[in-house]
């Protein structure tokens, strides 16, 4: 009888997706985690955000982090062993986010391309400019069959200044967009929330990714999945994201 009385439970405050298609927590190769420790503590975490696969993509970027397979698997082999050790349910494997630069296109020509399933591509533009052959870069990518990603958008201020225009040429031929819940929640500032929930509302995002590097990363998502803000969108961030279908729940 006092059931009336009693607060209604409330849904825990998850991620609109269990699977993360872009993070850093292959520890020591990139900016993001720099150890294994911090890297197993990124992943607990993350898997108390509700995820079930995390699909990390550190840094392939000329002259900066030119990783290769064989600084990638051994690093990650690391953190898996960790998971498992750790008692863990939650799948851990690896793409990268590829730099569209002279070391990608060096890297994609040998054949050293790690791709996301269903040969899907993760790429991303300097955050200086666009780069001047992007578009036949995207073209050809999508002539040999991979399905190209953009990351985070809404993270290129020169995209801004033309408003919505540069970001409907891109969709409209083709280009699959991955915005950041790191964006959504404010974490690199005002401009960048405002295109990437207008990104959401005009249907260009097809893939969300944490984009997480660290500790701080993971208290403003923890914070900000509890907030009144996210769960008025959280809906259509579940209906946007093709994380799940396209890699697996």
């Amino acid at each position: 009888m006092f059931n009336f009385f009693q607060r209604k439970k409330t849904e825990p405050a998850v991620l609109p997706m269990k699977v993360d298609i872009h993070c850093h927590v292959v520890p020591g190769v990139d900016d993001g985690a720099p150890t294994v420790d911090v890297a197993l503590e990124l992943v607990k975490r993350m898997k108390g955000m509700g995820l079930t696969k995390i699909i990390a993509s550190p840094h392939v970027t000329q002259d900066t982090f030119e990783n290769t397979a064989e600084t990638l698997d051994p690093a990650l082999d690391s953190l898996r062993d960790a998971v498992a050790a750790a008692g863990l349910d939650i799948e851990i494997d690896r793409s990268a986010e590829y730099r569209i630069d002279d070391f990608f296109m060096q890297q994609l020509k040998e054949g050293n391309i790690k791709l996301l399933p269903d040969r899907h591509i993760l790429v991303e533009n300097s955050f200086i400019q666009e780069p001047w052959n992007l578009e036949k870069t995207l073209f050809d990518l999508k002539v040999k069959g991979y399905k190209p990603i953009l990351a985070h958008p809404e993270r290129y201020l020169y995209y801004h200044q033309g408003k919505m225009a540069r970001y409907k040429q891109l969709h409209d031929i083709g280009t699959l967009f991955q915005v950041n819940m790191l964006s959504i929640a404010g974490a690199y500032g005002k401009p960048e929330k405002e295109i990437a929930l207008k990104l959401l509302d005009n249907g260009y995002v097809d893939f969300i990714g944490t984009d997480l590097h660290n500790m701080r990363h993971i208290e403003i998502l923890e914070q900000y999945l509890a907030s009144r803000e996210y769960s008025k969108i959280r809906a259509k961030l579940e209906a946007s994201a093709k994380n799940d279908e396209r890699f697996g729940g």
